[in-house]
C-alpha cells in the first residue's frame, strides 16, 4: 500500500494544508502518519520507521517531478532534452561534450543518445562539431537557443524547489542535504 498523493494549490508547489503538518509538537498529522497508523493497527509486529521516511521521500519525489515538468514545459524543453542540455551547460564554455561523455552523464544507451542528439539538432538546441585537434572526434555543442532555454528552465526549477523547502530553516535545509547525501553515497559508489 502506498501513500496517497497530496493535493496542491493550483499553480503552486505548496500543499493546500499548513506546511507544519507533522512537525514535532504541532499536533498535526500528514497522510503518511495516517497510513502508518493504519499499518500499526493491522500489523503491530512491524517497525514502521522506513515507511515514515521513504513514503515522504516518495511523495516529495512526485512533487519534484511535477515541478520539473512545469519548469521545462514553460521553457519549451522536454525532460530528456534538459538532461542533455544541462550536461552541456555544466561543461562550461564552449559548452560541448563528446557523445560518449553525454552517455556517461545521462546514463542512456548509445542508440538512445544518437536519437536524442539528432532530435535536438533538428530543434536547433545543439549542433555537431568536429574536434579541431582530431577530426575523428565529434562533439555536441549548445546553440545560443539551447543555452538560453536550459538557463531559463534551470532558474524556474530552482525557484520551484526553493518553494518546496520554504518550510525549513536554513539550518534544517543543510541538515536534510547532509542526511540525504549520506543515504545516497553508497548508491553513487556502487
Amino acid at each position: 500500500m502506498s501513500a496517497a498523493q497530496p493535493t496542491e494549490q493550483p499553480g503552486s508547489l505548496r500543499p493546500a494544508a499548513a506546511t507544519t503538518a507533522g512537525a514535532p509538537g504541532s499536533g498535526s498529522q500528514d497522510e503518511v502518519d495516517r497510513i502508518v497508523t493504519a499499518w500499526q493497527r493491522e500489523r503491530p509486529d512491524l517497525q514502521p520507521m522506513p515507511l515514515h521516511v521513504f513514503s515522504r521521500v516518495s511523495r516529495l519525489a512526485r512533487h519534484l517531478d511535477l515541478a520539473r515538468r512545469r519548469a521545462f514545459t514553460e521553457h519549451g524543453v522536454e525532460a530528456w532534452e534538459f538532461d542533455v542540455l544541462s550536461a552541456l551547460r555544466r561543461a562550461g564554455d564552449p559548452y560541448e561534450l563528446t557523445p560518449g561523455r553525454l552517455i556517461a552523464e545521462t546514463l542512456v544507451s548509445s542508440g538512445t543518445m544518437t536519437n536524442r542528439i539528432d532530435r535536438m539538432v533538428a530543434h536547433g538546441l545543439v549542433v555537431r562539431a568536429g574536434d579541431a585537434s582530431d577530426r575523428r572526434v565529434v562533439k555536441v555543442r549548445l546553440t545560443p537557443d539551447g543555452k538560453s532555454r536550459v538557463d531559463a528552465a534551470m532558474s524556474a526549477l530552482l525557484d520551484s524547489e526553493r518553494e518546496l523547502l520554504a518550510a525549513l530553516s536554513p539550518a534544517e535545509r543543510s541538515q536534510l542535504r547532509d542526511l540525504l547525501r549520506r543515504l545516497l553515497l553508497p548508491f553513487d559508489h556502487a
